[in-house]
Formats: C-alpha cells, sequence, structure tokens
C-alpha cells in the first residue's frame, strides 16, 4: 500500500485510511469489505467451535461441481451470503457453491463479489487450516440488471481480492491493487489488526508444493520440473529442495506470500478435457492477483493467469503460482514442450 498505516490498525480503519494509487477507497467498497471480513470473524467462531456444536461431517449434499458439500461448506456460503445483503453498492454475488450468481436486491450496484465459501474442505475434519477466497469486480454498467455476463471479467479487472485462513491465528491477507497487507484476528478485541503491510515473494526459493500422487499423470513440463527439484544439490538445479503440501490451497498460497515457494495444481491426463481443477474465478484469479502484487508471478503453464478472459463461472485451470524465478522456469519448459 502506498500511504504507510500503523501497525495493529483495525480492519474498518485500515480501509477508511488506504489510498491505493493515491485515491482513498470509494465508500461503497469500503462498506462491502467491512462488511465481508466482519462475516468472516463470524465463521472463524463457527469454524473454531467445530464438533461442539455439530458442525463437522458431510452434509449429505452435492454443489454445483458434483463435490459432496462438508456441513460447513454450507454454513459458510450461507453466512457470507446473508452477511453482505446490506451493502448498497453491492449488485450480485457469485460462489462455488451455487450454479448461477445472485442478484442482491434489484441487481443494481457498483460491485460483484465471487467467493470460495470454504477452500480446502477435505481438512475440516482433521483439524488442518482451511480458508476463505473472495474476489471483488466493478460491475461493467451498474444501473443495469445482472447478468452472469458481468462477472466474466479478466483477472486484472478486480479491484480487491484477499483470504482469510482459519489455522493457528485467523489471518487475513488482502490487496486493494497497491501490495499486500496480512491481519491477524485478535480474539479479545474481536479485531483484525494490521500486522504487515507491503507483503513480498522472494524471487528465488527451495521449497515447493504439489500432490506428488499425481505425478504419472502430469504433462513432460511439470514432470521435468518436478524431477530437477527432487535431484537436488547432484541434478541441474544444484540445490536441494523441500516438498511441502497442505491440501488446502489458501494455506499452501498463504505459506508462499510467508515465506516464498511455489505452488502448483497442474492438468493432468485424468480428465484430459479440463484444463485444471482449481476455479479461474473463485480460486485462481484472486490468489494470483494476491501474488503479483506481492512480486510473484502466476501462470497457467503458458500464459498469465489474470490476462485469461473467462468463459463461465465455474471454470476451470491449471495453475502455478510464486517465486519469479521458479514460475518463469516453469513457464519456460512448457514452450519448450
Amino acid at each position: 500500500m502506498a500511504n504507510p498505516i500503523q501497525l495493529k490498525t483495525p480492519f474498518r480503519n485500515y480501509v477508511e485510511q488506504a489510498k491505493p494509487q493515491g485515491a482513498a477507497v470509494p465508500e461503497g467498497l469500503q462498506s462491502l469489505l467491512i462488511a465481508l471480513v466482519g462475516t468472516c470473524r463470524t465463521l472463524s467462531d463457527e469454524v473454531a467451535q467445530g464438533a461442539l456444536i455439530g458442525i463437522l461431517g458431510s452434509a449429505g449434499t452435492g454443489n454445483v461441481q458434483g463435490e459432496v458439500q462438508q456441513k460447513l461448506d454450507v454454513i459458510a456460503n450461507d453466512l457470507l451470503i446473508e452477511g453482505v445483503q446490506g451493502c448498497a453498492a453491492l449488485a450480485g454475488i457469485a460462489s462455488e457453491e451455487i450454479e448461477e450468481p445472485l442478484p442482491v436486491g434489484k441487481g443494481v450496484g457498483d460491485y460483484l463479489l465471487l467467493f470460495d465459501p470454504l477452500d480446502g474442505s477435505s481438512n475440516i475434519d482433521v483439524n488442518v487450516s482451511i480458508g476463505t477466497i473472495f474476489s471483488i469486480l466493478q460491475k461493467p454498467n451498474p444501473n443495469t440488471p445482472l447478468t452472469t455476463s458481468d462477472f466474466l471479467q479478466e483477472g486484472r479487472k478486480q479491484v480487491a481480492a484477499g483470504y482469510v485462513v482459519y489455522g493457528p491465528q485467523t489471518t487475513l491477507a488482502i490487496t486493494l491493487g497497491d501490495g499486500v497487507d496480512l491481519f491477524t484476528l485478535d480474539a479479545v478485541s474481536g479485531e483484525f489488526l494490521l500486522i504487515k503491510q507491503g507483503i513480498a515473494i522472494s524471487a528465488s526459493t527451495k521449497e515447493f508444493a504439489i500432490n506428488m500422487s499425481n505425478m504419472r499423470h502430469w504433462a513432460a513440463p511439470v514432470k521435468r520440473y518436478v524431477e530437477e527439484c527432487l535431484a537436488g544439490v547432484s541434478g541441474p538445479r544444484q540445490k536441494d529442495f523441500n516438498m511441502r503440501w497442505i491440501a488446502s490451497m489458501v494455506a499452501d498460497v498463504h505459506r508462499v506470500l510467508s515465506r516464498g515457494g511455489i505452488f502448483m495444481y497442474p492438468w493432468d491426463q485424468r480428465e484430459p478435457g479440463k484444463p485444471g481443477k482449481l476455479r479461474l474465478m473463485y480460486e485462481a484469479n484472486p490468489m494470483s492477483l494476491l501474488v503479483e502484487q506481492a512480486g510473484g508471478q502466476s501462470i497457467n503453464g503458458v500464459d498469465a493467469i489474470l490476462d485469461l478472459k473467462p468463459h463461465g463461472l465455474h471454470e476451470r485451470v491449471s495453475v502455478m503460482l510464486g517465486s519469479a524465478e521458479e514460475v518463469s522456469l516453469l513457464r519456460a519448459y512448457h514452450a519448450q514442450g
């Protein structure tokens, strides 16, 4: 963020003081962000209670993706939708858990909200970090009725993006288009307090995150990259790498933002007709904006994810993001075939 803000500033005060690209955050966007982050605070309390209030386990339903929903998936989705209903500037909502976008009020307004309400839900019942990912776009025409096409904008057009990770601490990472800042939820005050401004991802790394069990299914460039990492100091990379994999994108990307590294969820031949598994609009775009704003890179193998033109709300994409030198190398390997 261009203007320094005092550490431990509450989130509400932060958005009131922030001046990305030298201009104040519009009041409508301020209200939306405050409502959204406040709802994540409530969701953090729900996650922390877990079995004590009977919210673990399967909901017995499936989402639009054909995936089994956990009880917390449904709770998170409903909480987030309800939590932003009073935002006058919000025209519509799109969620990974529902097929069609939801108009807010009459479907007119300046902003559109997209979210993955609870990323990493396979980790819920084993008490491993999970999170909420969000993206905010401007509505192309604020005064016309809401349509699905309103949401189908390139990732570079996001006006804000972020995530909340529910782990040992509940942490918020956010960008308003001028750097990435971090907040921690204070259990005493109930406020998200600013703990770090201007997150920077190191250009080089010795750490990668990928699901190695799928190695036999990957395309040749990804296999080559990982095999070279595994070869260590005696291989072509001439350094030892560590592998990390949490199976929660929000937690894996948080580690990348915190200490560098590269996260990969590439295409594989099990479903050759799908370009990847992660959702472009709800996961890849907001995470890619955060990573680029922190000095990293994000690609689908060939192109920058933020430059991709989406064709559907639930479109999937291959994702490789993190430290710039590693992502550049992966891009070069894909170019070579």
